[in-house]
């Protein structure tokens, strides 16, 4: 890897840990469970991260086609559903988080970029690089770690940090 992209996925896995950390040594029923007014619950929170790095990094191979082609599940992916365990999504968001740092080693260039899906949250016809999703995928985890951190203090007053 470049540098750039040791840092990209350094700084990344910085990020994944302390979401990682937040929740360890919960029940399913404690990581299922809400602890403030939102409806996130901690493993709705790892479910996600995982979710939309997923989402992202097939942008970032095939652009708006690839990311919308598994449909999503915009309410639920914020809640563990019956037969969901914490393990289970800890599982599932370590494969993505894999296949995240393959790609960031053998992507050929940073700098391609694809068109973003239509989206009231996106202005008309931008484009983002796979520099950019990579921006953005890192963001979305330390601001959902900020998150988890919250939500686990008010579950029992343990902290990730401090």
């Amino acid at each position: 890897m470049t540098d750039e992209r040791e840092d990209l996925a350094q700084t990344l896995g910085k990020h994944r840990g302390f979401l990682r950390h937040t929740v360890q040594g919960l029940t399913d029923e404690q990581a299922a469970r809400r602890t403030t007014t939102s409806e996130l619950c901690l493993g709705g929170l790892i479910k996600h991260v995982a979710i939309v790095e997923q989402r992202w990094m097939r942008f970032a191979v095939g652009g708006a086609e690839a990311m919308e082609s598994a449909p999503i599940d915009w309410v639920g992916q914020f809640r563990m559903q019956p037969g969901e365990t914490l393990a289970g999504l800890l599982d599932g968001y370590e494969q993505v988080a894999r296949q995240t740092e393959e790609l960031v080693r053998t992507l050929p260039d940073l700098d391609a970029s694809h068109p973003l899906p239509e989206a009231p949250w996106f202005e008309p016809g931008a484009s983002w690089s796979v520099r950019r999703v990579l921006l953005h995928i890192l963001a979305e985890t330390a601001q959902h770690a900020g998150h988890a951190d919250i939500l686990r203090e008010a579950l029992d007053g343990q902290k990730t940090m401090g």
